[in-house]
């Protein structure tokens, strides 16, 4: 049977660092040669200068033929799309991408694809979101990051997902994860 590890949690919180290390533990580790990871954010940063990335309201919706909620729309289906594929050739598949209300997309995937999906939702201190988001110079994502924070955390579909990473390296946010992934399984 395939898996499906999606890795979500708000901006900063090191879901693109936690999928690429967790796929080399995958390789390295639990010795799995077929992994295939897709980045959410590949899709996200395909457009360029077409939309206004801090553009969340309704006025900027209806003016901009690109807003927000198209490309967040066309992002999922190029994400469900890709992984569906990987799927299909016997590929198992990391992901990382903020899930907010598309967790169902994921269980039908998993469904249509005789896959098993485990589930982990990063979270942090907001103090520490901050940092992390300060260093890499995406001071304009902080709000953003701790409205993502407080939704993704308080989301029912989220308990028992969530992982808090604050003060954690990324090899002992991995053994952690690897040892309890059935913690983490979408039944």
């Amino acid at each position: 049977m395939a898996n499906i590890y999606f890795i979500s949690g708000p901006c900063g919180c090191g879901k693109s660092t936690l999928a690429d290390a967790y796929a080399q533990h995958l390789v390295k580790v639990e010795k799995q040669t077929r992994i295939y990871v897709i980045h959410g954010d590949d899709f996200h940063h395909g457009f360029v200068g077409m939309y206004e990335e801090d553009a969340f309201c309704e006025e900027e919706q209806a003016t901009n033929p690109l807003a927000w909620s198209q490309v967040l729309k066309f992002n999922w289906e190029c994400i469900l799309d890709v992984a569906g594929k990987a799927l299909k050739r016997g590929l198992d598949v990391v992901i990382d991408y903020v899930v907010e209300a598309e967790l169902p997309l994921l269980q039908m995937l998993a469904k249509e694809q005789n896959a098993r999906l485990y589930y982990v939702v990063l979270t942090a201190s907001e103090e520490s979101i901050t940092k992390r988001l300060k260093t890499r110079g995406d001071d304009e994502l902080i709000e953003r990051a701790h409205f993502l924070k407080k939704k993704l955390d308080n989301l029912s579909e989220n308990q028992g997902h969530l992982y808090d990473n604050t003060g954690k390296t990324v090899a002992e946010e991995v053994t952690e994860i690897s040892k309890n992934m059935e913690d983490f399984w979408v039944q």
